[in-house]
């Protein structure tokens, strides 16, 4: 397959890591990629090579969550480290709209911009396109990527850079504007339209691999949030028709392929053992999409669902030297949690106002008889708590499920257990309150 010279990516001077040097942080973020969806995780036609050796040097966690089933709440917990109706239940957002992520709150980007970090945004946002919500306005020094789902069309009023590359036929006086359309951006302006989606993912690679280029030298944080395999689904000539589960499997193969660039650019440099490399996904699987859909199996649901599948994601941690190799967490952590366990790694301050995640650095690093720091999680579907999970146990819909010996959530054990029943569902009324009692506002432009 085609390597970094392929990508006209030119190889710099090593540099290796000063010991008292902050750690680089890498987190890649897919869109609808289901909990089967890697070779590590059981799928059993997707290859997916790069990902295999990475979890074998590293960690899977195995009961790790999104915060929500759906794209722009998710992406809003993972930079706020909070539950998505703490910081302005924001649905998902469409180019139509006027809201966006509250610039007074605190993202991950922001909180380590004030301790020195260099920080990028590559690939999708969803979190508000209009300018004071784009990640230039919330603590990321670059922005290259689509502004929301790839499904999408564009907002005739975005800012299109002098030097725009039109395609399809499109022009600043007919934008053409339909669905599947969508605008490529760098920082603030627009680049490209409609977006050539079949190189996106190549792109975004070779965009990582120049920002890794270029802070070599000083820490850094980059989020890698991939298009795909939200649909409309596309690969490069060099992976369509290549895997045996269709265009789907192709989109996750190259993303692996882009992974391992990315992971072989860290060891080129030196810089491997001082960056920590998070891959999970924004939400589970778009099952009623058929072949274009991933799996979640053995969970029980996908994307949209208060169910595993909808919530449960295929993660894997790596870090050389600090994260153990080969090792399997079932500890319950979340996408909240990276937020306060960065902050922890990089000596970041927390933001001021109340957060929902929790430090799972004993987690990752393997530390003995460490436990989850939460008493339960939260299966949030806008401000409704539509289940709850505390230890082995999950509530749904009056329905107990014991996650350890019923993974795929099938027999109700509320009668034979009526007192986990009873705790539960108390500690899911009591925890519906404070969240959504705690609420703050979404973002509105012009306000």
């Amino acid at each position: 397959m085609a390597g970094l010279a392929a990508l006209g990516v030119a190889l710099p001077g090593l540099a290796r890591s000063a010991p008292d040097r902050k750690p680089n942080f890498i987190i890649i973020f897919t869109d609808d990629q289901g909990y089967q969806d890697l070779g590590c995780f059981g799928s059993p036609k997707i290859d997916t090579p790069q990902i295999d050796k990475m979890a074998a040097e590293g960690m899977r966690f195995t009961s790790f969550y999104s915060v929500a089933a759906v794209c722009t709440p998710s992406r809003a917990g993972l930079l706020t480290g909070c539950y998505p109706p703490r910081v302005g239940n924001l649905p998902v957002l469409f180019p139509r709209n006027n809201k966006g992520l509250h610039p007074e709150e605190t993202t991950i980007a922001e909180m380590l911009d004030k301790a020195g970090y260099a920080t990028a945004c590559v690939g999708k946002w969803h979190l508000g396109h209009l300018p004071e919500f784009l990640p230039t306005s919330q603590g990321f020094d670059h922005y290259y990527g689509i502004p929301y789902s790839n499904d999408m069309s564009v907002d005739p009023n975005m800012e299109f850079a002098e030097d725009t590359k039109w395609r399809e036929g499109a022009s600043r006086d007919d934008l053409k504007t339909r669905k599947n359309r969508v605008p490529l951006m760098r920082d603030r302006k627009v680049i490209e339209y409609p977006c050539d989606q079949t190189t996106l993912t190549r792109r975004y690679t070779h965009e990582a691999l120049e920002f890794i280029n270029r802070n070599k030298n000083k820490p850094f944080f980059l989020y890698l949030a991939h298009t795909m395999p939200h649909v409309p689904l596309f690969a490069s000539p060099e992976f369509k028709g290549k895997s045996d589960r269709g265009l789907y499997g192709d989109v996750i193969e190259e993303i692996d392929w882009g992974t391992g660039r990315i992971i072989e650019r860290l060891k080129e440099l030196g810089i491997d053992d001082h960056t920590l490399v998070v891959y999970t996904s924004d939400n589970g699987p778009w099952l009623g999409k058929g072949k274009d859909g991933g799996s979640a199996l053995p969970l029980r649901g996908g994307k949209f669902s208060t169910w595993e599948g909808g919530f449960r994601e295929p993660t894997v941690m790596w870090w050389p030297g600090r994260i153990p190799s080969g090792a399997v967490c079932d500890e319950v952590a979340a996408t909240i949690d990276l937020l306060p366990t960065l902050a922890r790694l990089s000596g970041a301050g927390l933001p001021e106002r109340a957060i929902d995640g929790k430090d799972i650095w004993p987690l990752m690093s393997g530390a003995k008889n460490a436990r989850s720091p939460h008493k339960a999680f939260c299966y949030f579907k806008g401000r409704s708590l539509g289940a709850i999970r505390s230890g082995k146990w999950k509530l749904r819909e009056g329905k107990l499920y014991n996650l350890e010996t019923d993974i795929g959530e099938k027999n109700d054990v509320a009668k034979e257990h009526p007192e986990v029943a009873g705790r539960l569902k108390k500690m899911m009324a009591e925890l519906h309150m404070e969240i959504t009692g705690e609420a703050r506002p979404p973002g509105a432009a012009g306000k």
